[in-house]
């Protein structure tokens, strides 16, 4: 049994919830899908219990590598060819005539470009290609503040920075700007530029000293003062903005507080901290349905995993990209789907779940695992032409970091 088969079992679950979320004002109706959702939002679940097992994951990834340089390695190779795969495929549809491009990337094109190149289009304040690259958005801040953290060597103070996160969201949020970096279509631009740049230059220098690492670890300002720089911005607030990099801290808590690398006082406070935050800004049934589907998985983290689960986790990347351009397609293939009879509708519904469970598949052994393949490559060049110059400090940080995380997770 892979050791860390429930953190699959979740991904999967997060993944089926968001198609599902997004397929049911076509097959239950709208009326019923607002009124599921008066009650508890399905998608933002989705979202929250993907952040949570990120926050887990990533920072065991690092350490698991044990150098900055090998781990942006196996993550570029891991996020990038399906997001390019993904735009590639929506191209060729928009170019058929079958997909439009989202209107905010029409009338900034630019912005939209470059922001795509360092997968934040929402923190530039452009719609993602699929609107749900939002999410990504999140994930590359995070990965670059845990780096900058490890090049600090200040990486398993997860309890603090969570907690910390969280408090500040609670307290200081209503007060922040939205919007500080931009306020035209020009800023946008001239954001996004500075964007790739820095980040491109971050990941290069990061192997090599602290002043990158600091400059990762400044990339927690962009959603603090700039979580909703336009209408093409999914994310709502600066303050819903520092919740979401809180809750993937919260998942680093409880890794560290596994692994004996916090006390117990500290999580839990961190922890709370975050769930009143949650709370105070979302529904209480979906923040607590989060919180009880991590924790029923974590303590059934060393039993059997439902095989259909494990196997939506490892293609839960494809689905989540994939399904929303597939969706697009319905009302083309069932026309006024809308209007249909409920046994046409269930129909449709239940092809499209079997359609783009297929595509996932497929993207998943064509796709992910090919870039999989090739991070693994030029990791083992590493290995094979080690660097000419003497350890680093982020090397150093790793090597009290390294006991025991020979993991076979896909991460």
């Amino acid at each position: 049994m892979r050791r860390l088969a429930w953190l699959d079992a979740l991904r999967g679950l997060a993944a089926v919830t968001v198609v599902l979320f997004h397929l049911s004002p076509q097959v239950i109706g709208t009326g019923p899908h607002l009124a599921v959702l008066r009650h508890i939002d399905l998608g933002k679940y989705a979202v929250l219990l993907f952040f949570l097992v990120s926050g887990y994951v990533i920072p065991m990834s690092l350490e698991r590598h044990g150098s900055l340089r090998r781990f942006w390695i196996g993550r570029l190779c891991r996020v990038y060819p399906a997001y390019l795969a993904t735009i590639a495929l929506f191209a060729v549809l928009a170019t058929a005539g079958l997909l439009h491009w989202p209107a905010s990337l029409r009338a900034e094109t630019g912005a939209g470009l470059l922001a795509h190149v360092t997968m934040m289009p929402d923190l530039v304040g452009v719609r993602g290609v699929v609107r749900v690259f939002w999410t990504l958005s999140y994930e590359m801040v995070f990965y670059l503040i845990v780096a900058g953290l490890f090049a600090w060597r200040g990486h398993r103070h997860s309890a603090w920075y969570a907690g910390g996160l969280g408090l500040l969201a609670v307290l200081a949020g209503p007060h922040l700007p939205d919007a500080l970096l931009v306020s035209s279509r020009q800023d946008r631009r001239v954001l996004a530029a500075v964007l790739v740049l820095v980040v491109v230059l971050t990941v290069a220098l990061q192997i090599r000293g602290l002043v990158a690492g600091a400059i990762g670890v400044a990339f927690v300002l962009l959603p603090a003062l700039n979580g909703h720089p336009g209408a093409g911005s999914t994310v709502t607030s600066s303050q819903q903005g520092l919740l979401l990099l809180a809750v993937m801290f919260a998942g680093t808590v409880v890794y560290r507080w596994q692994h004996g690398q916090t006390g117990r006082a500290a999580g839990l406070t961190a922890l709370t901290v975050v769930t009143a935050g949650l709370i105070d800004t979302q529904k209480i049934w979906t923040v607590l349905a989060v919180m009880a589907t991590f924790l029923s998985a974590y303590v059934l983290r060393t039993r059997a995993m439902p095989r259909a689960l494990t196997w939506l986790g490892q293609v839960s990347y494809s689905l989540y990209l994939l399904h929303v351009p597939v969706l697009f397609l319905m009302p083309r293939l069932v026309p006024e789907i809308g209007t249909a009879t409920l046994p046409i509708r269930v129909a449709a519904g239940l092809t499209y779940v079997i359609l783009v469970l297929a595509l996932a598949g497929l993207s998943y052994r064509m796709v992910e695992q090919p870039g999989q393949a090739l991070g693994r490559h030029l990791l083992r060049a590493i290995d094979t032409h080690p660097p000419r110059h003497r350890q680093t400090t982020t090397e150093r940080a790793a090597s009290g970091t390294r006991r025991g995380e020979n993991s076979r997770e896909s991460v």
